[in-house]
């Protein structure tokens, strides 16, 4: 494939995630949508094998056509509602796994296809990637450590900063630990990690969402964030000398705030970003207001990456239920993140 010249639309890869789960699934609903076609030029990353059986067993009307160069030709030809233009990082069909169930081959595939759409970003012949969802049981069955897309894309990017934010509604959070267990929590958070976080939000709340002097407000890991130690150190140990060094740099920041109120007053828009402590605090609260149209945003990285917020969802796997809403908006928000590089 080669170098492309910059078009008027944006080239995203949408990497196919789990064959397993419902990622082939949302990929063919979204680029069903008119709305895709307006705001970027997409590419899935996956198998057209598995695509076009998805397209087929859940009578779902496109064209899966494989593209292997670029050529303006192809851009007229294939790029509009209808089709669904495919790069086959595999070669050959995936060996038989087992749909709606973990497993090292779908596990294996789907970070091939990260690891393609990656490698295409970097070299200038994508814009920006949006990811479908992984399973972390199938890719550890495969031999791969990552405990997630984030860690996977800041190794494969050689990125030593990065995080996961997601928006939903009028809320921004950035989150000090994500997929780790509650009885690890307060080990984790630690002042510098709390201060990285921080730092992040400010970061990506500028740079990709052009606030000039974004309002963070910090969360407590306790209840009433710790009532002056009495429900807990954390607070006094680790957020509050965190704030104050970031507010040391410039950094319009509060906190710690009580969790039960803070996530309230920035959906008020008090706050434009909130620096959540740990994956469910933060979730809990985006998810109530905003569910199935929450996106992911990776920020620290080189590259523009997107996510939906949603798993494999092996349950409702082959039943055609799957909503691709969360897949739309993170295709849409990543369409205009690269339009505005």
């Amino acid at each position: 494939m080669k170098t492309k010249a910059k078009p008027s639309l944006p080239y995203l890869g949408i990497t196919m995630g789990d064959p397993a789960g419902i990622g082939p699934e949302v990929i063919l609903k979204a680029l069903a949508h008119p709305k895709i076609w307006k705001v970027c030029r997409p590419l899935v990353i996956g198998s057209p094998h598995i695509m076009e059986h998805t397209a087929d067993s859940l009578e779902i009307p496109t064209k899966i056509c494989l593209i292997e160069a670029h050529t303006h030709h192809e851009e007229q030809k294939l790029f509009r509602r209808g089709f669904s233009p495919i790069i086959d990082p595999f070669g050959k069909p995936l060996k038989r796994f087992r749909k709606g169930h973990a497993s090292a081959v779908s596990g294996d595939a789907s970070v091939v296809c990260i690891q393609k759409a990656v490698h295409l970003t970097q070299v200038g012949c994508l814009d920006g990637i949006v990811t479908a969802p992984i399973n972390k049981k199938a890719i550890h069955l495969a031999g791969h450590t990552y405990p997630g897309h984030t860690e996977m894309l800041a190794a494969l990017t050689q990125t030593k900063k990065s995080g996961m934010m997601i928006l939903g509604g009028p809320l921004r959070i950035m989150f000090v630990t994500t997929h780790i267990a509650i009885r690890e929590l307060s080990a984790a958070i630690t002042t510098n990690n709390v201060l990285r976080a921080i730092r992040l939000a400010d970061t990506g709340l500028r740079q990709l969402f052009q606030f000039k002097r974004p309002r963070i407000g910090v969360a407590g890991l306790n209840p009433h964030a710790g009532e002056e130690g009495l429900f807990g150190q954390e607070e006094q140990l680790a957020i509050s000398p965190a704030v104050k060094r970031a507010r040391a740099e410039k950094i319009h920041c509060s906190g710690p705030h009580p969790a039960d109120t803070l996530f309230g007053k920035a959906v008020l828009g008090e706050f434009d970003g909130v620096v959540a402590m740990y994956h469910d605090q933060g979730l809990v609260a985006l998810k109530t207001v905003a569910f199935g149209h929450c996106v992911n945003v990776t920020v620290g990285l080189p590259i523009i990456r997107t996510s939906v917020d949603h798993g494999t969802a092996y349950d409702i796997v082959g039943k055609g239920k799957a909503d691709p809403t969360s897949l739309i908006e993170a295709i849409t928000l990543a369409a205009r993140l690269a339009s505005q590089k």
